[in-house]
């Protein structure tokens, strides 16, 4: 009877309706994949294993970690962003997520279609340090020094478009300066040349910048955070030390998982990811790399992702910055 189909089929768009939330319901019911685009033993990888492990006792199933590292982010990227959308592969990403469509048109994934974010889980500044060499000890000063030897002063980064590179660049830009920036194949050769006075500075890590600072080595003259790190707070802000209103460079990270992926699995994940990020016994040690653990929710992690890819866009592109 036609009823009879009417009904029969209305029952089968409820159940459908349904799979979703009985999915989150018993959601995780087996190992979870933790997609980390770099190598064993940095900062991202290790954010990753604390709030991976952390996630494992909470929710009751394996959070294994899977180091997909190569081609500055992309492919570990490109293999999330095809994974299943049932909340079973994460993606921890960092700024270089937002850096990549400026810098690479042909990029195996749209950066903000492909995902849906979860949480911001994390923050670090860069450092400006200098060659004990130089004559500046301040923001101003590097300024007034480089304002008055255009081109002169080599800036050392890790690689054409780096996080670095980038920081550089915008402090250029916003200081009216310029000088010329010379890349390295990562940050180690970089670090040498400087210790050795062949380059005049960098924006780089904290980890392990602040120590060769405090051994006289080098000198870290600010943070290109928004406010001042709890790791340094005796450094000034780029933004407060230069009168650079709006300056701000930070490497950050947050969780992804694939677009399409149901809202109520998504609640679970960010519930308890930034439950993990505000414990004590993932922050602490964190803090040893000048990392500062935060929370966001899905809609801001979306809204800042926008603003970072944006900023960072105009950056390259006024910069005429290309790839290594």
């Amino acid at each position: 009877m036609p009823f009879q189909r009417i009904a029969a089929t209305l029952l089968a768009l409820c159940s459908i309706q349904q799979i979703p939330f009985a999915n989150a319901q018993s959601y995780p019911a087996k190992a979870v994949r933790f997609i980390v685009p770099y190598p064993p033993g940095g900062a991202t990888d290790i954010i990753a294993r604390s709030i991976g492990a952390k996630l494992t006792t909470a929710l009751g199933q394996q959070f294994v970690i899977d180091n997909r590292a190569g081609g500055g982010q992309k492919i570990g990227t490109a293999l999330a962003a095809k994974s299943p959308a049932d909340g079973y592969t994460l993606l921890l990403v960092s700024v270089t997520h937002a850096i990549n469509p400026a810098l690479d048109n042909k990029l195996p994934y749209d950066s903000t279609k492909d995902f849906t974010p979860i949480t911001l889980i994390a923050s670090s500044p860069n450092a400006v340090v200098l060659h004990p060499s130089l004559p500046a000890t301040s923001i101003k000063g590097l300024i007034a020094l480089a304002k008055a030897q255009p081109g002169k002063l080599n800036l050392a980064t890790s690689g054409n478009g780096s996080g670095g590179h980038l920081a550089g660049a915008l402090f250029q830009a916003m200081a009216g300066v310029r000088m010329t920036t010379i890349p390295y194949k990562g940050g180690g050769p970089a670090y040498v040349d400087l210790m050795a006075g062949q380059v005049a500075l960098m924006f780089t890590s904290p980890n392990p910048t602040l120590a060769y600072a405090k051994a006289g080595k080098l000198r870290a003259i600010a943070m290109t955070s928004a406010k001042r790190s709890p790791t340094a707070p005796e450094l000034p802000t780029v933004a407060e030390a230069g009168n650079l209103p709006g300056y701000e460079a930070s490497l950050w990270y947050g969780v992804m998982v694939a677009a399409g992926t149901p809202r109520e699995i998504v609640n679970v994940l960010h519930g308890e990811i930034t439950k993990a990020a505000r414990s004590r016994d993932v922050a602490e040690p964190l803090t040893a790399f000048a990392i500062e653990m935060i929370a966001s929710t899905p809609d801001q992690f979306a809204a800042y992702l926008h603003s970072e890819t944006e900023k960072w866009g105009r950056v390259i592109r006024e910069g005429n910055i290309r790839a290594d």
